[in-house]
């Protein structure tokens, strides 16, 4: 059975979240905010699931222009990481207690680690950008 895309249901989200091509930090903070709804919602309607992807493909083409890093839609979440680390000055001893111990912090940066959904949203948190880099 195929579900119908709902066109009036997806106008609602549209009029609701109203995206856009970011421009501002605070454009893009809001983005990151539907993005994580999204991210994090058990169930999602195909109409959703529309406007997420269209959401995180904004997210992306802004963090594109702010971080200008050599293809990097094609990093492993450890590259970005690692990127993001090297870029902001942190280190892995201010990620102990954001994502776990330090051996949890050592595992995940060395890539011998998966980062977790609640991870991804804490260190989107803590460097501002998309969870969704890290997933």
């Amino acid at each position: 059975m195929t579900l119908i895309f709902n066109r009036e249901q997806y106008v609602g989200l549209l009029a609701k979240y109203q995206p856009k091509v970011i421009e501002t930090q605070e454009e893009y903070q809001q983005a990151l905010k539907v993005v994580e709804y999204f991210v994090f919602k058990q169930k999602r309607s195909r109409e959703e699931l529309a406007l997420y992807d269209l959401a995180v493909i904004l997210v992306q083409n802004y963090e594109a222009k702010i971080c200008p890093m050599d293809d990097w839609r094609s990093q492993s979440p450890t590259e970005m990481l690692q990127y993001l680390l090297q870029t902001s000055g942190k280190k892995q001893a201010d990620l102990v207690g954001v994502i776990g111990s330090s051996g949890v912090v050592s595992e995940v940066v060395n890539g011998k680690r998966s980062i977790s959904k609640s991870q991804a949203k804490k260190l989107g948190e803590l460097f501002q950008v998309s969870p969704s880099l890290f997933i």
